[in-house]
């Protein structure tokens, strides 16, 4: 068994690494998705964000209004505060998630897709935490890939996704500028992990590089036993 954490910023190809790895056989969760679902009405993670946030951040149907609470996350320096109310409960669904997959499959290598696995850990000893879920984070998963792509190469691929038909490119980009500024650089995250995937080039250059991966990931998976993996 395996835990592999994936990662990369905004715009690295993360996601289309994550759906060639489940082409080939791995559990694949993704965090974004996951935190989305935890934050519609009735799910506690929606009722602490109206709590702490106010009601500014509903929209008329009643759910989250998320264009505002980006801005008031990332614009209002308020970052800090949403993540310290998504990334616990995220980060504990994700280990039940993991459990249940070792429980029918000890061999599987589950990934979980996640865009701040190094922030998450940075931002919580930062507010002064050193043994919570989110500070210990990194040693809870087995294994850490990052994708990495040049910067202005992700804003483009982050823009051209946000607004396919051309319109409002240059306010994707400078989202996409203001995300990149929160997320901790390439160099610093490839230093840091097991495996670095370049996504520079075409997605045959880049699936290739998974296909080389997914064979070091089934060698890795036998040498971790259940006691060892779920500490």
């Amino acid at each position: 068994m395996l835990r592999v954490g994936l990662t990369g910023s905004l715009g690295s190809g993360k996601s289309t690494v994550a759906g060639y790895l489940r082409e080939l056989g791995a559990e694949v969760i993704e965090a974004d998705a996951l935190g989305r679902a935890m934050m519609e009405p009735g799910q506690p993670i929606f009722d602490e964000i109206v709590r702490v946030f106010g009601p500014a951040v509903l929209a008329s149907n009643g759910r989250l209004n998320r264009a505002r609470l980006a801005e008031l996350a990332f614009q209002g320096g308020r970052m800090n505060e949403l993540n310290a109310i998504v990334h616990p409960a995220v980060i504990a669904a994700q280990r039940r998630w993991m459990e249940e997959v070792f429980g029918r499959n000890p061999a599987a290598v589950t990934v979980v897709e996640s865009a701040l696995i190094f922030e998450v850990e940075r931002d919580a000893r930062a507010r002064g935490e050193r043994e919570t879920v989110l500070a210990d984070w990194r040693r809870r998963i087995d294994r850490i890939v990052v994708v990495t792509a040049p910067d202005e190469l992700k804003i483009a691929r982050f823009a051209a996704r946000v607004c396919p038909d051309g319109v409002g490119c240059e306010a994707a980009e400078a989202d996409a500028r203001t995300r990149l500024a929160h997320q901790i650089p390439d160099a610093e995250k490839a230093a840091r992990a097991d495996f670095v995937l370049d996504n520079s080039g075409d997605r045959d250059f880049l699936r290739a590089q998974v296909v080389a991966l997914w064979q070091r990931l089934l060698t890795e998976s036998n040498k971790f036993s259940p006691q060892e993996s779920l500490e």
